[in-house]
């Protein structure tokens, strides 16, 4: 039997999906929340077809809208993401080293996975004290001004961080932000070499950060450990927290080291 053509119905559907996928391609790209003309520009839809279907986004919680009238992904998006990003839930089991490692060291700790050019805050502990950083779960921030993604860029290899700095052409976000290609490579190949990452505020002013990678049964990267400070209260030797923590939950994500000869 020959396959019949489907119905234009049918057809119609389909060209929804594809649109709507555009959308939420094109709403990853950015950093920020995006706005209408934007969106209809980089999918070429007319701007009442894009309204109509970020509507029904919305509704389905793959899209939220902030006060400005601005599109950001929705935390459904999120929820399905870490679903796939493992057969476990990595924050069930990062949440209690983190909530550790946050007593241990009386700061912000933070779990992020790569979305695309980004990282994704998807956990965070935070301390029971007046002034600590707040990074709200379900932001996002570019690779090249955390240090996690630093890492993540490191772990990709050269030629996909020069395919992400061709991509993004590595925005200020600081005076301190790196903004060459040359420094980002050299900075990402030793951030992986030593096992953690630096962001001097290099995303926002008066915020150091500390990050490590967790690794999957595969060997892959998994997610991202971070611990986010007041400048003046970040400490170096907390790296060696940061990895012991990592090893732990990357331990129970099945990860298993490659042995050391002596």
């Amino acid at each position: 039997m020959t396959d019949q053509a489907e119905p234009a119905h049918m057809q119609a559907h389909i060209q929804v999906i594809d649109r709507a996928a555009a959308l939420l391609d094109a709403i990853a790209r950015y950093p920020e929340s995006v706005s209408l003309k934007i969106l209809a520009a980089e999918t070429g839809l007319h701007a009442s077809t894009a309204h109509r279907i970020l509507a029904s986004l919305i509704q389905n919680r793959f899209v939220e809208k902030d006060p400005a009238g601005r599109y950001r992904l929705g935390l459904r998006l999120l929820q399905l993401g870490v679903r796939l990003h493992a057969n476990v839930d990595v924050r069930a089991i990062a949440r209690p080293v983190m909530e550790a490692l946050r007593d241990r060291l009386g700061e912000t700790v933070n779990l992020t996975i790569r979305e695309g050019d980004a990282v994704v805050y998807i956990e965070k502990a935070t301390p029971n004290r007046m002034i600590h950083v707040q990074q709200l779960v379900g932001s996002r921030a570019p690779l090249h001004v955390t240090a996690v993604g630093k890492l993540m860029l490191g772990a990709a290899g050269e030629e996909a961080t020069r395919a992400y700095a061709g991509r993004t052409n590595l925005p200020a976000y600081t005076r301190n932000t790196i903004t060459t290609l040359p420094r980002l490579l050299a900075e990402c190949s030793q951030a992986l070499a030593q096992g953690y990452a630096l962001d001097n505020e290099e995303a926002e002013l008066d915020v150091g950060c500390i990050g490590v990678l967790l690794y999957d049964s595969t060997g892959n990267v998994s997610a991202g450990l971070s611990v986010s400070a007041p400048i003046e209260r970040r400490r170096l030797e907390w790296a060696a927290d940061l990895m012991a923590a990592a090893d732990e939950i990357s331990a129970q994500l099945g990860h298993q080291p490659p042995t050391r000869h002596r």
